[in-house]
Order: structure tokens, then C-alpha cells, then sequence
């Protein structure tokens, strides 16, 4: 697959977002890293939704909450709910409000580019 086809890699930063600068490259870096590594599925919900299914493995549901606490304190605007569904499985809920689904519209597209949309 080519890079031409995946988002920007700041396109879903909102400019309400409080991490500085500098730390943003390192920061969606680690959400590459888990969409390839742990997320099996994307699927949006409704516009304001999106669910993303998970490998089950501990240290995927230890990593989710460590990133999307922290992504949380600077975009408080996010809720993420994350949920074991059967011992194999986990399920990451992301929510946003009407004026931020351009930011999770990104952050999906982000999701399925990266994971290949296995």
C-alpha cells in the first residue's frame, strides 16, 4: 500500500489540543504503533463514535489505557471507553462532540490506513 492514501500525519491534531508542539510527532507515533500493532477492526458507529476492536492481549489493554489516559489530559474533548468483550478481545470506544468529528473522520481514516483494514 502507498503513503498517498494515509492522512497527514498531524491532520487529526485539533487546534484545541494542549500537548506541545514538539511532543505531537512523538505522540502519534505511539498511536501508530498501537493501531498496527493491536487494533483488528475500525468501525465508525455514527459520526460522533468511533469503535475500534482489539487483540486481547494484556499488554494491549495495559498500552490503550496508558495512551488514551494521556491523550485525554490534552484533549479533553476525546472519551474513550475501552472494554474486554470475551478473554481474546478488547473494544475501544471513541467519542467526540458535533464540532470535533473532523478530528475523530481523521483519526479513522488514520486507523484504517495504517492497519490495512485487516
Amino acid at each position: 500500500m502507498s503513503d498517498h492514501h494515509i492522512p497527514t500525519h498531524d491532520s487529526w491534531v485539533a487546534d484545541t489540543c494542549t500537548l506541545p508542539t514538539a511532543e505531537r510527532p512523538l505522540r502519534l507515533a505511539e498511536f501508530d504503533q498501537f493501531f498496527t500493532a493491536a487494533v483488528r477492526a475500525v468501525d465508525r458507529m455514527s459520526a460522533g463514535h468511533l469503535r475500534l476492536r482489539l487483540d486481547g492481549a494484556a499488554q494491549v489493554e495495559v498500552t490503550a489505557r496508558d495512551l488514551t489516559a494521556r491523550e485525554s489530559s490534552c484533549c479533553s474533548f476525546f472519551t474513550f471507553d475501552l472494554s474486554r468483550t470475551d478473554p481474546d478481545s478488547l473494544t475501544l470506544d471513541v467519542q467526540v462532540p458535533a464540532g470535533h468529528v473532523d478530528v475523530l473522520d481523521a483519526l479513522a481514516a488514520r486507523a484504517t490506513a495504517v492497519t490495512g483494514e485487516r
